[in-house]
């Protein structure tokens, strides 16, 4: 049967004519989506114009759809609103009508309104109506947001037509009028029924049109689009609606009710109707969609804040510029190639994208660092014009990705941000397996992927527990990567966090290390709430799976992290109890002898010549130069990787060398990778001793100092006419304060029995610019020296030994150790 057939069937029969060619339309298998949506409107529209002309046609007429769409009483018009003025209709959707008159006749157009109210309802249809003048139509909008936002999408179905059109301008032009203040409450209302619905993209029976990323806020972005302050990013935002709406239709042809919510006993037949393999590829369809809504809602509601706030600042400006022109947005540097500008992360005008494999992760990791959103423009230009990153990565692309897995709750809007514009897939091929994966599990909030980056974020407040904050992270990001291939998800992730480890660069230790935690990442807490602890062969089994102290403590923070991030259900004090005293007793086990200071390696023949030098001239001498990493079978000698710059600093042995050093590197926006200190005895016959500092640093943005003027500013620190401190002050206060990352406060420890000839003070904390330059003057004001030091900047996280004696060159007591630990954390939170 034909369109028009259908139609003429439903005009001549009347109400049962339109329920059966309703019927019809909805058995049609060869008929779905868009076309079945917009035949059941155009359908409906036909019946409802007969409806409304019936009163007014000559009975031997035969009068046409056109002309009786015409019809009725003069000055009044049948409207669509809403999702049927929008022409998508689903098979148990509402029927949302106005009927607009003028005034002049009430007694005639409440006539009317029950010759077509009634019919609609003895068909048991569900109908959302008002008659209404366009008076009353344009107040009632202005009272109630949900009423302006369905006229909107007023259409025209039947009568005068003047009327309707007269009321969808006017309706436009007052929603365009009234923008500033009702995109507000639109957010508002947004939010408020996110907080209420959840995020469509994560639950497991999820409200299709309700939920966060669900129809509402897709319609909520065609309003915005309409009030042309903003829009929403068009790319796949038309097929996420159509996916949805074909859902919907899915769910009420199985159920045979007017239901959003999508509940887990209906999603195999709503999957059977849509010719989906199964319930877990429908939802992941569901969710992939959803995710599309939210990243553009996110994308336009920040463009919004931007005009309005644009807006309300403008007319100042004018005044103080006398008219002028417009200033330039304010661009502030955040890493080399990425600035902040309008509250947002964009590319430097500077940046080559084409010549720069890292700069995603850098910008990324800026983002996230300094709490501020990216730019879909810059997204979308480092998806379009970036080339693939080497294999391995280089250090510095591992390096951003910790610090973007490190920086806590702004991880995930970033995150995101780069999923959604593909990034993430191409850096990590292996996260398409688990992106909007679901997990049928009570227990489990997230789906597969949004779980990993919720462990991650909430291993990040964990890494000041650990020696190795990198591995943590990355452990995190990796843990559950095996859910997307058969068999057990901990057997499949060691083998690909083996491939993804090596392909990010990690050396062969680290590997294993990683490849461990995630095949084990169960075994604590399955352990210690399924086992005896008191039998020594279970503990014993869980030190040879586990190996190594630094491993232990890795395992026990990723079992926690895992633990919270899966949902409130899978943590408890008494789960953590319970860990924690298997932790203690494998520790017992795995502990032996304390390892002593670290051997150092003799002096090269360089670091002897410059350790002369600074005797002789009784100043600092330094020398700068490329360094990279060692070959190895992966990377032949011929093709070495630039680590950054290797820093050799000798200096005669006398008080405040550290903080002096420490402090012109922060002054001269040098970030420290790594860092050694160790007092150097001159050669036979030469008396006196130097210290020798190595150090690998890099640029923040822009080129390196010259050694002579990293000298001369160190030989004024070291004299003390160079004022670090105020110098560091007065550069943080010209720059704008930003929302930053909250990072977990920083931990000072003593080891206990590390070193035979030293005390050995532990200090993990959040990288900063001057962080070692604080750290060396207060060791400096507790009145200890330095005997050597190990630094290393792990992502975002400072993970740094000092072994530091008392003046006579003796560790120090016990409860000075202890005093001194306790002042340096104090600096260091304050």
């Amino acid at each position: 049967m034909t369109s028009a057939d259908r139609r003429t069937e439903a005009e001549d029969s009347g109400p049962s004519g339109y329920a059966a060619a309703r019927l019809r339309l909805l058995q049609e298998g060869a008929r779905s989506g868009p076309p079945r949506r917009t035949a059941l409107a155009e359908l409906t529209d036909e019946w409802l114009t007969g409806l409304f002309g019936a009163g007014t046609q000559g009975g031997g007429d035969g009068g046409e759809a056109g002309a009786r769409r015409e019809g009725g009483p003069r000055g009044v018009s049948l409207v669509a609103v809403g999702g049927y003025g929008r022409g998508e209709l689903s098979p148990r959707s509402d029927l949302d009508l106005l009927l607009l008159h003028d005034g002049s006749d009430s007694g005639a157009v409440a006539a009317l309104a029950d010759r077509i109210w009634y019919p609609v309802w003895d068909l048991g249809l569900a109908l959302d109506h008002s008659v209404r003048t366009p008076g009353e139509a344009r107040k009632t909008a202005g009272d109630d947001l949900k009423v302006q936002l369905g006229l909107l999408d007023a259409r025209h179905i039947a009568g005068d037509l003047g009327l309707t059109a007269g009321l969808r301008t006017s309706v436009l032009a007052d929603w365009r009028n009234q923008a500033p203040k009702r995109l507000p409450e639109l957010q508002e209302l947004c939010a408020e029924r996110a907080e209420r619905q959840g995020e469509l993209q994560y639950l497991l029976e999820p409200d299709l049109k309700e939920a966060r990323g669900g129809l509402r806020d897709a319609t909520a972005l065609r309003a915005v689009a309409a009030s042309w302050l903003a829009d929403a990013p068009r790319e796949g935002l038309a097929e996420a609606r159509r996916r949805l709406l074909d859902v919907r239709d899915a769910l009420h042809l199985t159920t045979g009710r007017a239901t959003d919510r999508l509940a887990l006993q209906e999603q195999d037949q709503v999957a059977g109707e849509l010719g989906l393999l199964d319930a877990d590829t429908l939802l992941r369809q569901v969710y992939e969609a959803a995710r599309v809504v939210s990243y553009a809602g996110d994308v336009t509601w920040r463009e919004v804040g931007r005009v309005l706030k644009a807006r309300s600042v403008r007319p100042r400006l004018r005044a103080m510029l006398g008219g002028g022109p417009k200033p330039a947005a304010e661009r502030s540097p955040l890493a080399e190639g990425v600035v902040e500008m309008d509250g947002e992360v964009v590319l430097a005008r500077a940046a080559r994208p084409d010549r720069d494999p890292v700069l995603p992760l850098r910008a990324a990791a800026a983002a996230a660092e300094s709490g501020l959103p990216l730019s879909l423009h810059a997204v979308r230009r480092m998806a379009a014009g970036t080339r693939p990153l080497p294999t391995p990565w280089p250090a510095e692309a591992r390096e951003q990705l910790v610090t973007l897995l490190g920086s806590g709750r702004p991880t995930v809007e970033v995150w995101e941000a780069l999923e959604a514009e593909g990034l993430i897939t191409r850096m990590l091929p292996d996260w398409e397996r688990v992106r909007c994966r679901p997990q049928r599990n009570a227990v489990h909030i997230w789906t597969v992927d949004r779980h990993l980056i919720e462990t991650a974020v909430r291993a990040s407040a964990l890494t000041r527990r650990v020696g190795r904050p990198d591995l943590l992270l990355v452990a995190a990001l990796l843990h559950d990567i095996g859910k997307g291939w058969p068999g057990d998800h901990s057997v499949a992730g060691e083998i690909i966090a083996r491939d993804v480890a090596t392909r990010i660069g990690f050396d062969r230790a680290d590997v294993a290390v990683l490849a461990t935690l995630v095949r084990h990442h169960l075994l604590l807490v399955d352990t210690a709430t399924r086992r005896d602890l008191e039998d020594p062969a279970t503990v014993r089994a869980v030190a040879d799976a586990v190996g190594s102290q630094g491993t232990l403590e890795l395992l026990h923070a990723l079992t926690e992290a895992d633990a919270l991030a899966t949902g409130p259900a899978a943590w408890s004090s008494w789960r953590g109890s319970l860990v924690t005293d298997l932790v203690k007793r494998v520790a017992a086990v795995l502990a032996g002898d304390a390892p002593d200071e670290p051997e150092t390696l003799a002096p090269t023949a360089e670091q002897e010549r410059l350790a002369i030098e600074a005797f002789r001239t009784g100043g600092p001498v330094l020398a700068l130069r490329a360094q990279t990493e060692p070959p190895t079978e992966e990377k032949p000698a011929d093709d070495p990787e630039p680590l950054g710059v290797e820093l050799l600093i000798a200096v005669p042995d006398q008080p405040g060398v550290l903080p002096a050093v420490a402090g012109v590197l922060a002054m001269h926006r040098l970030t420290v990778r790594t860092a050694g200190l160790r007092a150097l005895d001159l050669p036979d016959g030469v008396r006196g001793s130097v210290l020798l500092l190595n150090w690998r640093v890099a640029a923040e943005y822009g080129s390196l100092p010259q050694a002579a003027r990293l000298r001369a500013d160190l030989v004024r620190a070291l004299d003390g006419s160079l004022d670090i401190a105020g110098r560091l002050a007065e550069r943080d206060a010209a720059y704008p304060r930003r929302r930053g990352t909250v990072a977990p406060p920083p931990r000072v420890t003593v080891a206990p029995a590390a070193s035979r000839h030293a005390t050995v003070i532990e200090v993990r904390a959040h990288d900063a610019p001057g962080l070692l330059h604080r750290i060396g003057r207060a060791l400096e004001d507790a009145r200890v020296r330095v005997r050597s030091m190990h630094v290393s900047t792990l992502g975002a996280n400072a993970v740094d030994a000092f072994y530091v004696t008392g003046s006579e060159g003796a560790p120090l007591p016990g409860e000075e150790a202890a005093s001194v630990a306790r002042g340096l954390e104090e600096m260091l939170r304050g």
